[in-house]
């Protein structure tokens, strides 16, 4: 009974360290109950059924918002959108299961800090992977300046290693145990001598970031199709040409509702393509696109101050139920306009603008740090992300999104320029500080500042090299439990 609390007790305080409570400094204490109760607990299959009710409850509590999204904008209805979204969280609750498993085994032994958490950021490298990622453990330390240097060395990992590692001492002493095994958290004194994040910086170039706010739940007639074209048209000229010292060298269009097509609708073309020759722009606007075989895609294209498209960039990492049913739930709409499924995008692109390179990541892809952080390898000075947060109604999700966001400039030392349909837009500096937001549900515009950066970070060059470390250690700290 006490372990089962005890375990509750980690899936509350992981709750209320991320957005909607924000209380981030509860993350190095989180793990440390369900440890515990690891700890005391002998039978592996108690074990898996702790962690998994932690699991469990952990989903339910963070990722609220999807049943929301599954009942209204999936067309389940309320039961059967609560019985779906009950199964993904009966899913998703194995990761922790077979986490407080393994660190039971772990626990016992005078290596078990950092056993524990390298078995913690081995688990949790793998939510991406196994169908939905969300929320690193790391996440929760975007403001914290220390934790935060790990971030371009060791991606968001490495600061859930440091939390997972705390908590894992914490438990060790409330356990009683030698003082000496205490000693695994000597090196985190050694963090400030890391180099510290960027200081603050003006931007030097300018982009205008478009916040049409376009309902999710519009009926999408022909005629309000173009209502919709010539209202995000008139946004951006409006903006770009309001009497600045700097016009915009940019304009970015976030990913919509409204099915846009650039490609394949001559008339939206020419308006866009006149757009950018109006305003000597180049503009980056989320759209529609199709396959050779005719699936659609979600795109981005980037269109030259002349006119045409320099690129376009299709979604790579697709969202369940959102842009595609997962088997085995045919039953369930997924929330795009398009009929049939989303195809993938197979390729990284990285566009020419000028004498710089940018790179354009869509939505959902922001919580893939390894995906994300190919855009910089392959040349991109700054980044774009362009989305379309309706979809979670008034719930977290929009904060926990945005936090995943900062993450990712912080690791690739990038600006990121966001652009959402309506909200939160935002500008980005490369040590994931917000430089300015625009106001959730309105229609808008943010004329910012941005600096190309050329330099690449260790985790740009080599990725997700620290999760690899991390889940060879726990592999043979589990093996020495056993032979030894």
């Amino acid at each position: 009974m006490l372990n089962g609390l005890l375990a509750l007790a980690t899936a509350a305080l992981l709750i209320l360290t991320f957005p909607r409570f924000s209380i981030t400094w509860l993350a190095p204490f989180a793990l440390a109950p369900l440890l515990i109760a690891a700890a005391r607990e002998g039978s592996w299959k108690r074990r898996f059924l702790i962690g998994w009710g932690a699991g469990v409850v952990y989903w339910f509590g963070v990722c609220y918002w999807i049943q929301f999204v599954l009942s209204f904008h999936g067309g389940l209805g309320d039961v059967a959108g609560w019985a779906v979204f009950t199964l993904f969280a009966l899913a998703k609750g194995l990761h922790m299961a077979v986490f407080t498993v393994f660190a039971g085994m772990l626990m016992r032994r005078w290596w078990a800090a950092p056993g524990v958490a390298a078995l913690w950021v081995a688990v949790e490298v793998t939510h991406g992977p196994l169908g939905f990622a969300w929320l690193a453990l790391g996440n929760a330390g975007i403001d914290m300046g220390i934790p935060l240097r790990l971030a371009p060395f060791t991606g968001v990992y490495g600061i859930s290693f440091l939390f997972a590692l705390m908590a894992a001492s914490i438990a060790v002493a409330l356990l009683r145990r030698r003082r000496l095994e205490l000693a695994w958290l000597a090196p985190v004194l050694l963090l400030p001598l890391l180099p510290a994040m960027p200081a603050v910086e003006r931007g030097r170039d300018t982009a205008l970031l478009t916040q049409p706010n376009i309902s999710e739940t519009e009926e999408w007639t022909p005629e309000h199709i173009e209502e919709m074209k010539q209202e995000v048209a008139i946004l951006s000229l409006r903006g770009a040409l309001a009497g600045r010292a700097e016009p915009p060298s940019l304009i970015v269009w976030p990913e919509v509702p409204a099915p846009f097509y650039y490609f394949d609708d001559p008339p939206f073309r020419h308006m866009v393509d006149s757009l950018a020759q109006h305003t000597h722009a180049y503009i980056l606007a989320g759209i529609v696109a199709h396959t050779p075989g005719g699936q659609p895609t979600n795109s981005a294209v980037l269109v030259a101050p002349s006119g045409g498209a320099v690129s376009r960039y299709d979604k790579v990492n697709l969202v369940p139920f959102g842009e595609y049913v997962p088997w085995p739930f045919g039953f369930a709409n997924k929330i795009s306009t398009e009929v049939g499924d989303f195809a993938a995008g197979r390729h990284v692109v990285v566009s020419p603008m000028g004498s710089h390179k940018l790179g354009t990541f869509i939505c959902y892809e922001s919580v893939f740090p390894n995906f994300v952080r190919r855009f910089a390898q392959d040349g991109a000075e700054m980044l774009v992300n362009i989305s379309n947060d309706g979809w979670f109604g008034h719930s977290a999700a929009r904060r926990q999104h945005l936090s995943m966001v900062r993450m990712r400039a912080a690791e690739n030392r990038r600006w990121i320029l966001r652009s959402t349909n309506d909200g939160i837009t935002a500008t980005i500096d490369p040590a994931g500080r917000l430089r300015g937001t625009l106001p959730l549900y309105t229609e808008s515009t943010s004329y910012t500042g941005f600096n190309w950066v050329p330099e690449t970070t260790l985790y740009t060059r080599w990725g997700d090299w620290f999760p690899l470390v991390c889940a060879s250690l726990a592999l043979l700290g589990i093996v020495a439990e056993r032979v030894t």
